[in-house]
């Protein structure tokens, strides 16, 4: 990652109940060390948070905090988020409730 993609994706700063995360990557090659080509490469529906917003709001107007932290692993959809891409590296932003689960190692 650029020095410049560093230092945008830094002054991004998601709000309300929104998440922005990157997509892990697949590795390209297997256990056994044999190169996989690219086009036989699945995208992960991993990914690591990067920001959270501070929260949304609930009826009575009361901030409800985010359930992830930076830094967490979550499981995304498939489809879905608003897709950003800084120089060659892509972000999605996502809402908090349209994270499936939060990877506990």
């Amino acid at each position: 990652m650029s020095l410049l993609a560093i230092k945008s994706i830094k002054s991004l700063a998601p709000l309300l109940d929104r998440v922005l995360v990157q997509r892990v990557k697949a590795e390209a090659r297997t256990a056994g060390g044999i190169f996989l080509p690219e086009a036989s490469v699945k995208e992960l529906n991993e990914a690591k948070v990067l920001a959270v917003g501070p929260g949304g709001l609930d009826k009575n107007g009361k901030t409800v905090a985010v359930s992830v932290q930076p830094g967490d692993k979550v499981l995304i959809p498939q489809y879905g988020g608003t897709g950003i891409k800084v120089g060659e590296e892509e972000y999605s932003i996502f809402r908090d409730y349209e994270l499936l689960a939060k990877i506990n190692e």
